[in-house]
């Protein structure tokens, strides 16, 4: 099977530039034998940056680059010449990526919007030089200031699709075909469970040229949240949308039994998620004649509005679109609301599930821990620039 394109989580280690040592020099020329101190100031380290860019839709760029280093900054010279800056470096991730720390799982930032730049690591100050430190009682001080050291920092980046319909069902639902349906995305279908293996966004059309963005992700199980199935991998990809849709088939023994199992799963995986709008789709209604949908209407949840629908056919897609858009601007609903900075509620990352998933992944992960012989081998690294420097 081909190797798929959509990334989304690496780990990469990254580390800013160190400041520039300032210079201890002191003046000698002819004619002027008491020159005094012009040593120059050392030049500050790059930063390392994420900038939000809309150009991407996974972090497939970043899959083989597992070192981001920012240039040092140059030492001060003489003649009170300053040491160059080093040169800052922009790691650009598309919108939605959250960044943790790969040693304790905590939080560190957030890109949501295109453009946006947020700094995750800031560059060593450069050293003053003695021309800085001269004084009536100290005209020539020979001492100069070292360059501050860099920071460095293993971190996670973790893709969480920005959409504003997420579709939510078992596997063999419909959601793929739904989704073809609706927009001109074209994910696979097939006749089995877990046909899509990753997430397939799609932008749904409505009246007056008006549009919204549907994302489908591979199908839940019960035991998703505990790793069974695709596990919680692409559970994190319906976090950051406005509004979910479940999806039960009609031909269900209980679809009230089901929809509770897929909520019981969101719940355990982020209890938050129960704060999102809801609706229910039940689908391949092509199936089921009216007098057997009117029967079912009264076995179904009462706290979320409810469409019968055939994604083959085309029935109920109509007066589907019509309940998403009407829950989608509601006042409590607003996703501008939802993707504010201020409203977001970021949590630290379960390291040990963390773990745990990417030990199911087995040998082709996008995600690999760095061992002891990789901390010293970037430990050698660093030395030997030292050296140079």
């Amino acid at each position: 099977m081909a190797e798929s394109n959509f990334v989304d989580y690496v780990k990469i280690y990254c580390r800013s530039g160190k400041g520039g040592r300032g210079s201890m020099h002191l003046r000698h020329v002819k004619y002027n034998p008491n020159g005094g101190p012009d040593g120059g100031d050392g030049g500050r380290g790059g930063n390392i940056y994420l900038r939000g860019n809309h150009n991407y839709w996974t972090l497939l760029h970043l899959k083989y680059q597992r070192h981001v280093f920012a240039e040092h900054g140059g030492n001060g010279g003489k003649d009170k010449c300053h040491g160059t800056d080093g040169k800052d470096m922009y790691i650009d991730v598309p919108c939605g990526t959250v960044v943790y720390n790969a040693e304790n799982g905590k939080y560190v930032c957030d890109v949501t919007y295109d453009g946006q730049v947020v700094m995750l690591l800031k560059g060593g100050r450069g050293g003053l030089g003695n021309f800085q430190f001269r004084t009536a009682t100290n005209q020539a001080p020979r001492y100069a200031q070292p360059g501050e050291p860099m920071e460095e920092m293993t971190v996670i980046l973790e893709l969480k699709l920005l959409a504003d319909v997420g579709l939510v069902g078992f596997p063999n639902a419909g959601k793929s075909t739904l989704l073809s349906s609706l927009s001109s995305a074209r994910p696979k279908i097939a006749n089995y469970p877990f046909t899509t293996l990753e997430p397939s966004l799609g932008i749904v059309g409505y009246h007056d040229m008006q549009s919204f963005v549907m994302a489908d992700i591979p199908g839940i199980i019960e035991g998703a949240s505990e790793g069974k199935g695709l596990g919680l991998r692409f559970l994190r990809h319906i976090e950051r949308n406005s509004l979910l849709l479940f999806m039960v088939p009609g031909d269900t023994d209980d679809i009230k039994k089901e929809y509770e199992v897929l909520l019981s799963e969101l719940e355990k995986f982020n209890p938050e998620m129960l704060d999102k709008h809801r609706v229910l789709a039940v689908t391949k209604c092509d199936l089921l004649d009216d007098e057997l949908i009117e029967m079912l209407r009264e076995y179904l949840p009462t706290d979320l509005p409810v469409v019968f629908i055939s994604a083959v056919t085309g029935k109920g897609l109509g007066e589907l679109k019509d309940v998403l858009w009407r829950e989608l601007n509601s006042e409590s609903n607003k996703l501008q609301g939802i993707m504010a900075e201020d409203t977001l509620v970021h949590r630290d990352k379960d390291m040990t599930r963390f773990a745990a998933e990417m030990l199911d992944e087995g040998e082709d992960v996008d995600v690999e821990y760095i061992d002891e012989e990789d901390i010293e081998d970037l430990d050698d690294f660093e030395y030997e620039e030292d050296e140079d420097a």
